[in-house]
């Protein structure tokens, strides 16, 4: 479980200030505690609002280590698939709702369009998004397990970053990436 971003890295900023790196990291521990009750193995990529950068002096530098080290940290894990947690932003504050993107890898797809209809079934009734292959997104390009990443929301949407903060909604989206991974198993 990818928690995006992390420390100096914060990523998108809402217009309230959260920092995406932040609600990522509760989304995804969330997620990590309830696929642990389901008995599953997961590997959280980070458990604080940290980056895993291992060097560099430079901002990008630490970013590019960061990127590195989560690559690393998804090899070295046996049969891995890769649940990478994020928010959108746009720069039309009209915009909201999940959206799944998926690396290439053949099983990415198949869970990618689950995880999707989880939330169009729970979170987001009546959304018309649907999952896309991504292509630019270092993470998912340089793994060689399947890899989705989760745009749970959108920060520059004033109305959903309000619920993003919210703990209740939180594993809401927890339990919806979770009854879409289940879905992934059948």
């Amino acid at each position: 479980i990818d928690p995006g971003h992390g420390g100096e890295d914060g990523g998108a900023v809402s217009c309230t200030g959260h920092k995406e790196s932040q609600i990522n990291l509760s989304i995804a521990l969330r997620l990590d505690d309830l696929l642990h009750f389901l008995g599953f193995d997961t590997v959280m990529i980070r458990y604080c609002d940290q980056s895993v950068h291992t060097g560099g002096n430079s901002i990008a530098q630490r970013k590019a280590s960061d990127l590195k080290n989560r690559v690393r940290m998804v090899g070295e894990v046996p049969n891995a698939v890769l649940i990478s947690i994020h928010q959108n932003f746009f720069p039309e504050s009209k915009y909201s709702g999940a959206q799944m993107f998926y690396n290439s890898h053949p099983k990415a797809k198949h869970m990618a369009q689950n995880l999707q209809k989880s939330f169009v079934s729970t979170i987001n009734t009546g959304s018309n998004r649907k999952e896309k292959p991504v292509t630019g997104i270092y993470l998912l390009e340089h793994i060689a397990a399947p890899g989705v990443l989760v745009e749970c929301g959108f920060l520059s949407n004033s109305a959903e970053t309000i619920q993003l903060q919210q703990p209740a909604y939180q594993t809401k989206l927890a339990l919806s990436v979770t009854a879409g991974y289940l879905c992934c198993l059948k």
